[in-house]
């Protein structure tokens, strides 16, 4: 059984639990005093757990160990997705929290049909469950939404200033893009031998055609490498152009239409296959 703690919180190898939590643990896992515990605390730390009581609607958990487990992405992924309708956008969120994001900006582009929205703490919870579940030691930051053009403007450029394949400096990463784009593979040969992402390029038979491989698998890297993935309608092509300008490589996932959730988690998937944790 697993639960989450903020690291605020663990302050003593005792603590004492009331509220939702407690209930959780009381009235959906039907815990009860001697059951063992997986304590997450949101920020990397895990520890092994007993509950030695239950009393008033509390519970009591003893932290008796701190373990070592590292299930976290060597990659520093950040979703920029342009915000979605209804449960889409929910989602998104799961299913990029278990595929090992660490950040995931809510977008408001041109073609938004969403421009308000009072779910960030919905999604941040969201969030907090996909990571219980897929046994992270980390839950992403759900950040507040923010429009797409003022993030590409304002956002900082790695420093010193990076210098891609195509000429370009500033941001790593990839805008998918349904009207055009390279494949995901070409664009990866492209720009990632200068990200400076922890991946070096390992010699094949073809010297034109690289293996982009992880130097220190194990290592936390933190250059972010951005997915930008627009709403239902996509990107527009102003927005596209802003994203390449500042360094962001359009990249097209293949001749079908998907749709706009699909290509989110589609997107995450193989970039994590191709650059993460996911391609063994």
């Amino acid at each position: 059984m697993r639960i989450i703690i903020p690291k605020k919180e663990i302050q003593k190898n005792r603590i004492t639990l009331s509220g939702e939590k407690a209930r959780y643990l009381i009235s959906v896992l039907r815990c009860s005093a001697g059951d063992e515990l997986q304590v997450f605390d949101g920020e990397g730390s895990l520890y092994k757990s007993k509950i030695t009581g239950i009393e008033n609607k509390k519970v009591v958990i003893d932290l008796l160990k701190q373990i070592s487990l590292n299930a976290e992405s060597p990659l520093n992924l950040i979703l920029v997705q342009g915000i979605l309708k209804g449960e889409k956008m929910d989602m998104v969120i799961q299913k990029a929290t278990e595929l090992g994001v660490k950040e995931i900006i809510p977008a408001i582009t041109e073609r938004s049909q969403i421009r308000h929205t009072r779910k960030v703490d919905r999604w941040r919870k969201i969030a907090e469950e996909a990571s219980k579940q897929s046994g992270r030691t980390i839950i992403p930051v759900v950040h507040e939404p923010m429009e797409f053009s003022n993030f590409i403007n304002n956002i900082t450029p790695p420093s010193p200033p990076l210098n891609l394949r195509g000429g370009r400096e500033g941001l790593r990463g990839f805008i998918f893009w349904e009207e055009g784009g390279l494949p995901l593979k070409e664009a990866i040969q492209k720009g990632v031998g200068d990200w400076g992402l922890g991946i070096s390029d390992k010699p094949t038979p073809n010297p034109h055609q690289p293996i982009p491989v992880f130097t220190n698998p194990q290592s936390q890297n933190p250059n972010p490498c951005f997915i930008a993935v627009g709403p239902e309608g996509g990107f527009s092509k102003e927005e596209v152009n802003l994203a390449v300008s500042k360094g962001l490589i359009t990249v097209s996932l293949g001749k079908r239409i998907l749709r706009a959730e699909t290509a989110a988690i589609s997107a995450v998937a193989l970039v994590q296959f191709s650059l993460g944790d996911m391609g063994g």
